[in-house]
């Protein structure tokens, strides 16, 4: 054997030994350096992560060296499969995925061959309820067996309720009925966890279909409980804000399902405590978490995640849906949401959808269908109900609708659509995850009643 050692016998050291650490920032230092991980052992991880010491380390033993390259190929490893799920854009902010999130029924990015050329942009009932029972149909076939009580599922569950309804499709509202029951119509497993809450959409809607106590007993039973928890605004339970879609709808039906006020007066102060620390009220946009504050996308402008801004249109819509007229601070969600939409039409993309980045669209190639089919919800939503004026948001509404409808595949695949992080990122045109599709049929089943109501 060489008796020269193998970290000198690299190829790489010659060519990267002498890089200046001190000419790259933390963030280009860690991804430069993670980036050359890529596709090579772990031995040379090993060697690569040297370049940033000023001698290379001979004295390591055989031993040392070893536990090195273990722990180094672990690390290699975690970050090629972050890159996998969120993209590789700096700006993109990999997310630790829970148990439930790596199911691969979750979604996936395989090629799913042509477009669908069967499909119509127009605003007809007849062309939307066709486009919605075709993705319907193909993601119900792929998920009816593997029901998850997890958040990526629930925000389809209410897509795929909102369908049943529409399209008076009792197999829809059937398989949601069979999962329900499946679950004993109880939330995820953390009791606080907005995430875990979302699921109760779907009980509260099927509560009332048939209005037997087991429906919310469940969903009571714990939101009484977190009633009792301290709460400090300091320490927001809904800390993100995804949660504004998530939890804040099942707050509010629950209230409105037993008549109880004290569940949409804690919804209130929850909303309004997230809003305080997530809402930029120059932008008229939300923060994905507090974390974002001083980032910023390649061009320099503020971070703004079209997927988190879609969760709180749509998730203002629902409440505001389960809301009394007359409840007081109700003036103040409307005026958020008309905010919010004023801004989201601003940024809207020439081809009618919304890019990962709202403030940097031309960082990002492909737009993200997820966060734009929220928008279109949310947006048809309130021109439906005279929230929004028809005359400035129809348009809006009929150009992101045809946007969504190209990315419809042959087989009802739904593509481009960003898999779970917490920031823009990259993804491939093919890529199509549950909460997406849930996202899709709540447009289509708001965009069918535009043509039908004056």
């Amino acid at each position: 054997m060489n008796k020269k050692s193998t970290l000198d016998s690299l190829s790489v050291r010659k060519r990267y030994w002498t890089t200046p650490v001190e000419t790259l920032t933390p963030v280009k230092r860690e991804f430069h350096s993670m980036n050359l991980c890529r596709n090579i052992e772990a031995k040379k991880c090993l060697a690569i992560h040297g370049i940033y010491r000023k001698q290379p380390p001979r004295c390591m033993t055989r031993l040392c060296r070893t536990v090195a390259c273990v722990m180094l190929a672990g690390l290699c490893t975690s970050y090629l499969l972050a890159q996998q799920s969120v993209g590789s854009n700096v700006g993109s902010s990999a997310k630790e995925l829970t148990t439930p999130e790596r199911s691969k029924y979750v979604g996936d990015s395989e090629e799913s061959g042509p477009l669908a050329k069967d499909l119509s942009p127009s605003l007809n009932r007849a062309d939307v309820d066709h486009a919605m029972r075709k993705i319907a149909d193909w993601q119900l076939l792929r998920v009816q067996e593997h029901w998850s009580q997890d958040w990526t599922f629930a925000a389809m569950y209410t897509g795929f309720m909102a369908a049943g309804d529409s399209l008076h499709e009792a197999r829809y509202r059937n398989a949601m009925l069979a999962m329900s029951e499946g679950f004993d119509w109880r939330l995820g497993p953390r009791l606080t966890h907005a995430d875990d809450q979302a699921i109760g959409q779907t009980y509260l809607a099927l509560y009332r279909k048939e209005r037997d106590p087991k429906r919310i007993a469940a969903v009571r039973s714990q939101f009484d409980q977190i009633m009792q928890l301290p709460d400090d605004p300091a320490k927001p339970v809904w800390w993100w804000c995804d949660a504004l879609f998530m939890a804040p709808p099942v707050w509010t039906r629950l209230s409105y399902a037993t008549g109880e006020k004290k569940y949409l007066d804690y919804m209130d102060r929850e909303w309004w405590i997230t809003s305080k620390l997530l809402f930029d009220p120059q932008e008229h946009l939300y923060f994905r978490d507090a974390t974002y504050f001083d980032k910023r996308e390649k061009n320099g402008k503020k971070i703004f995640w079209s997927r988190g801004n879609g969760w709180v249109m749509a998730g203002l819509a629902r409440v505001l849906e389960g809301m009394p007229a007359d409840y007081p601070s109700r003036a103040k969600y409307v005026e958020q949401f008309r905010q919010l939409a004023t801004r989201v039409a601003e940024l809207q993309g020439s081809d009618g959808l919304w890019r990962p980045g709202l403030l940097d669209a031309g960082d990002y190639p492909l737009p993200e269908v997820s966060g734009s089919a929220f928008f279109v919800y949310a947006m048809a939503w309130g021109i439906n109900h005279h929230v929004l004026d028809r005359a400035k948001y129809e348009p809006v509404v009929a150009r992101a609708w045809a946007g969504l409808i190209s990315h419809i595949y042959a087989d009802g695949r739904l593509g481009c659509i960003q898999p779970i992080g917490a920031a823009p990122g990259d993804f491939q045109p093919a890529s199509s995850y549950v909460y997406g599709i849930g996202a899709f049929l709540l447009a289509g089943s708001e965009v069918r009643l535009l043509k039908a109501r004056p």
